[in-house]
Order: structure tokens, then C-alpha cells, then sequence
């Protein structure tokens, strides 16, 4: 996986040139955000340990594969780090696909159980060290964004995409439209994108693409895009 560091706090580990995960360097060790698809375990570890710290905990942006897929043998690796998942997502990698009252079918890519359990389930508003949670559906039912309230960084997961130019998931641009052609509803993602770009951050990390600081102008410009 390539590394690449943005800001103090902030690692960027790549797979294939397309899925990212990250670092958050905290005082007692590294919050891993999310998992990389099936087999990015052992880069991942990799990673932790040529940084000089270790994996402090777990927390999932959301469910689909290329951010879950390495879930499980993380935790077989590291059976004492925590795993956070928000509570909505939490279901789905469970294997309850039933909806809540009022929401659309589950739709998208699926979102496969996963053999390993929480430890913490979040909602909007909880700390994850200095990582705040902002609900973040639309692209699954459950996924959540994490700003960092020390330089304002958010890690937006699927809701943005920057490979390509920045897009709000829910409107597809080529030459990236696979998280809107694999999002749960629309509407809502698009709703969540204008919510986060209300946090006014100073970096904008994604699931897909490059890091982008101050990427105000840039979000602005794809949520008219998107018509949102």
C-alpha cells in the first residue's frame, strides 16, 4: 500500500491506486478509519509498524467491501483493539437487512455480515479520541464521517469522491460514478454532502482519490453540480 502523510495527524494508505484507508495519529497509538477491501490486513499492519505506533482502534466509515473487506482478519490479528461501527451499520454487517420506518429498500452494493462484532457503537455527536462522528447516510444506511476537531480534517468516506475531481456521491461523474452507482439512496447522500461540507473543513479525506485541503471551493462546486 502507498503512504502519504497531510497535516500532523493524518496517514494515507492506498491499495491499487483507487481504495484508500487511514492513520489518525493519537496519543496513544494510531485510529485506524476504515479496513481496505479483502486482503489489506498484513499491509496494514505493515503500515502501523513502520509509523513506529501502534493500532489503537477500529472505526468503519461504512459496511461495503472495499472498507470492511479486511475487517475480520484485522480482529483475528488484533483481538484486543475496539472495533467502532456506527449503530445503523452495525445491523447490516450483522446480517439484518430490515429497513427502519421511513426509509427507502435497502438498495446498492450489499453490505456482507461480517463474522466480527463491535465493541462501541456510535452515533452522531460521540468522540472516537479527537475524532467527532457526523451522520453521513445516503450511501449506505449507516455510514458516518469523523472530523477531527484539532485541524478540522474530515474523513468523509464515501459521501465525497475525489478521483477524477471532487464529486458528491449521488450525482455519478465519470471517470469515477461507482460509489453513486452502488449508493442506497440518492437524495439522501446528496443531503449528507451538503451537511458536511457545512463543517467548513480544512481537508477533505475520501474513500477514493486524493486528499484535498481546503477543499471548500471545490465541495461547493460539485454540490451545484450535483444540484444540490
Amino acid at each position: 500500500m502507498k503512504s502519504s502523510t497531510h497535516g500532523a495527524h493524518l496517514v494515507k494508505l492506498t491499495r491499487f491506486g483507487t481504495v484508500n484507508v487511514f492513520f489518525v495519529r493519537e496519543e496513544d497509538g494510531l485510529t485506524l478509519v476504515d479496513t481496505g477491501m479483502s486482503g489489506s490486513a498484513k499491509a496494514i499492519q505493515a503500515a502501523a509498524a513502520a509509523l513506529g505506533a501502534p493500532i489503537a482502534r477500529i472505526v468503519l466509515t461504512h459496511g461495503h467491501d472495499d472498507h470492511a473487506g479486511s475487517l475480520d482478519a484485522l480482529h483475528a490479528a488484533l483481538p484486543a483493539v475496539p472495533v467502532l461501527v456506527s449503530g445503523r451499520e452495525a445491523r447490516l454487517l450483522d446480517g439484518d437487512q430490515a429497513m427502519e420506518p421511513g426509509e427507502p429498500p435497502l438498495g446498492g452494493g450489499p453490505i456482507r455480515k461480517r463474522a466480527t462484532r463491535p465493541t462501541t457503537v456510535l452515533a452522531p455527536g460521540d468522540r472516537v479520541g479527537s475524532l467527532e462522528v457526523h451522520a453521513a447516510p445516503g450511501h449506505t444506511p449507516g455510514q458516518i464521517a469523523l472530523l477531527d476537531t484539532r485541524d478540522r480534517t474530515l474523513i468523509a468516506g464515501d459521501a465525497y469522491v475525489t478521483l477524477g475531481g471532487m464529486q458528491a456521491t449521488g450525482k455519478a461523474k465519470w471517470p469515477f460514478p461507482f460509489p453513486t452507482f452502488f449508493s442506497w439512496h440518492r437524495p439522501t447522500a446528496l443531503a449528507s454532502a451538503r451537511a458536511l461540507r457545512a463543517l467548513e473543513p480544512s481537508r477533505l479525506a475520501v474513500g477514493h482519490g486524493p486528499v484535498v485541503e481546503s477543499p471548500a471551493a471545490a465541495m461547493d462546486q460539485a454540490l451545484a453540480s450535483a444540484g444540490a
